[in-house]
């Protein structure tokens, strides 16, 4: 084999190994609360051109599908991630696994949430319901499982795009307080994120249920993309207000649904906003083995 045909082989591998994702875990193998259709199969739609993004509906079961730094790498930092599509479909990869991906690359465990979508046809879901529940259930999972997935579990958080970040705000605001009781153990575990991630929220948000005990937040988006600018503004507003801390970025342009793409586009946001991130991570404590992130 010549010097240039084991290159080629070299990348090619490299990359088929990059595109790799695991196996999901469902958040409740007996069957989610409220679930009817349990043996239906999620549907992949198809690619409508190429600048399409892989999409995905009918989500009955939902799940987990967990992305492990190597161990010499993990910082004990977790992060479920909810991708955006207004309730109607999930934006899987770039708001899903590709950032999972670079959070790894960081040390960070992640955990890509495929939750009940309240807006697409037919659906009986509720937001604040059923998609709510599926985002407590991955924070108790990831705590039940900490251990074995190197994970402190006073460092688990929550991120979300679009839809996902309205997901994200109302698991970070609507907590159970008390669980003690709850005749699951995984249940009993604290649904409370230890700090969240809102990129480009959507949806009617309630910046009213912004308590002091509302995790710290990293909030981020573009001027130019309207309501997800107003919600960043009100969130920032209402964590002030409470003495909850913060640090907001807002571009002044980029619009909506950049997440993370192999090519991204050509503005400055869609190639350094996850930076922000991690910069915001490691001054947070959240990057120091050991830290709590407090």
């Amino acid at each position: 084999m010549t010097r240039l045909a084991f290159i080629c082989l070299l990348v090619s591998a490299t990359a088929a190994h990059a595109a790799e994702v695991p196996a999901q875990i469902p958040l409740w193998p007996n069957g989610a609360p409220g679930v009817t259709n349990r043996d239906a199969k999620e549907i992949v739609l198809p690619l409508s051109g190429p600048n399409d993004v892989p999409r995905i509906r009918g989500i009955h079961n939902p799940s987990i599908t967990p992305f492990l730094p190597p161990a010499d790498k993990a910082t004990g930092a977790a992060m479920v991630i909810a991708p955006g599509g207004g309730h109607t479909i999930l934006a899987i990869e770039h708001e899903g696994y590709e950032v999972a991906r670079y959070l790894n690359s960081v040390g960070v465990a992640a955990f890509v949430l495929k939750y009940r979508l309240a807006r697409e046809p037919d659906s009986h879901y509720k937001v604040d319901v059923d998609a709510l529940a599926d985002a407590q259930r991955s924070i108790r999972l990831i705590r039940s499982r900490a251990a074995e997935w190197r994970v402190n579990p006073k460092r688990v958080g929550i991120m979300g795009f679009s839809a996902g970040g309205e997901l994200a705000f109302l698991a970070s605001t609507q907590f159970d307080r008390d669980n003690s009781r709850a005749a699951d153990p995984i249940d009993r575990l604290s649904s409370r994120p230890d700090f969240q991630a809102l990129i480009y929220p959507g949806g009617p948000l309630r910046f009213q249920k912004v308590l002091n005990d509302t995790p710290p937040a990293f909030l981020l988006c573009a001027d130019n993309d309207q309501g997800p600018a107003l919600n960043v503004s009100g969130i920032y507003s209402a964590l002030k207000a409470a003495g909850v801390p913060a640090e907001v970025h807002i571009f002044a342009s980029g619009g909506h649904g950049f997440g993370i793409k192999e090519k991204p586009g050509p503005n400055v946001i869609h190639t350094t906003w996850y930076v922000r991130l991690r910069d915001w991570m490691a001054d947070r404590g959240l990057l120091t083995p050991g830290s709590n992130g407090e």
